[in-house]
């Protein structure tokens, strides 16, 4: 029996909140970004890759946020609706804003780095007016990115869609998604992540973002079963610590203790792997699958999202996932 119930008979079974952006990912890859001339767009922002993978894997998905008045912001609209994405909720911000961009450096499948131009940008300026109770009413569930509460008014438009959702009995995912270039200090991090963490069912964060949440108690512990007590004990019924190339391990409140084995891959870059896992390890909990198909779930879409050029694009199919688990359990690859 799942520790998470979800509620029935809704259109929407997910909403995602927060970052829309463009990623230009380096199509000459391996060399430096000030050697790369070439580039290729897809669709960015992990609340967004998340939806996307949603979307993909055959669950009815929307998003609340806000696009500029742009190209770009028009071609993000364009894509989630390709992806049967409701796109209801997205509103276009006319204040003159702009898109964000996602420039991606990959000088070897371990050495990737992202730049990122965030001044200005239209997701940020998301106002709580923008979240209709009645669209969040409509879901079974409701994720929260942490960049969203880098500043205001997106800070206070999260609050407004937690308050929605805990009112319509909808189940709160918080994917931290530490970006430290939108952020002022540690301590509004702490202040911020945390209120929003106590108001969730499901965290997701890897262990220098749950460090971060904690910094305000003193020095990290950097123990991944005392966060998880300590959040479980706020509310959460299950939280997932990520340890990158080490695997995650998944804790729920009745106890049980599930750790990710990893998918063997021919990886291209690194990036896009929490969100690909996200996607696959809530279309599980969605299923009411145990804690340990979850798990496999997102290690094998990870690993097909690592494999891959793009994130976005890349996120696969629940058949992909399934033929990805039969040929690591044959032939461990």
């Amino acid at each position: 029996m799942s520790v998470l119930s979800f509620p029935a008979d809704r259109p929407l079974d997910f909403i995602g909140l927060g970052r829309l952006c463009v990623d230009l990912n380096a199509n000459e890859i391996h060399r430096p970004m000030e050697d790369t001339r070439t580039f290729t767009k897809y669709v960015g922002g992990s609340p967004a890759n998340i939806t996307i993978a949603l979307a993909k894997l055959g669950m009815r998905t929307g998003f609340v946020g806000r696009v500029a008045d742009d190209a770009h912001g028009r071609f993000i609209v364009q894509y989630l609706r390709e992806c049967a994405i409701n796109t209801d909720g997205i509103v276009v911000d006319r204040s003159g804003s702009v898109t964000g961009l996602a420039f991606t450096e990959i000088k070897s499948p371990t050495d990737c780095s992202i730049l990122m131009y965030r001044d200005n940008v239209a997701d940020l300026k998301l106002e709580p007016s923008d979240v209709d109770e009645a669209y969040i009413r409509q879901a079974k569930s409701l994720l929260i990115s942490g960049t969203a509460l880098a500043k205001s008014p997106s800070r206070e438009a999260v609050f407004t869609a937690l308050e929605y959702a805990r009112k319509h009995g909808v189940v709160t995912v918080f994917d931290i998604d530490y970006r430290p270039y939108t952020w002022q200090s540690i301590a509004e991090v702490a202040v911020y992540g945390r209120l929003v963490a106590e108001k969730c069912d499901v965290i997701l964060g890897g262990r220098e973002e749950f460090d971060l949440l904690e910094a305000l108690d003193g020095p990290p512990a950097q123990d991944d079963q005392a966060t998880a007590r300590y959040w479980l004990r706020q509310g959460a019924k299950i939280v997932v610590v990520k340890r990158g190339s080490e695997g995650n391990t998944a804790y729920s409140s009745d106890g049980r203790i599930s750790k990710a084995a990893i998918f063997p891959a021919e990886v291209v870059k690194t990036f896009g792997a929490g969100d690909s896992f996200a996607g696959a390890f809530l279309y599980g909990l969605m299923q009411g699958y145990s804690l340990d198909r979850c798990q496999q779930l997102g290690s094998a879409a990870a690993s097909i999202v690592v494999s891959s050029h793009s994130c976005s694009e890349a996120m696969p199919t629940v058949e992909q996932i399934r033929q990805r688990i039969e040929r690591y359990e044959k032939q461990g690859i």
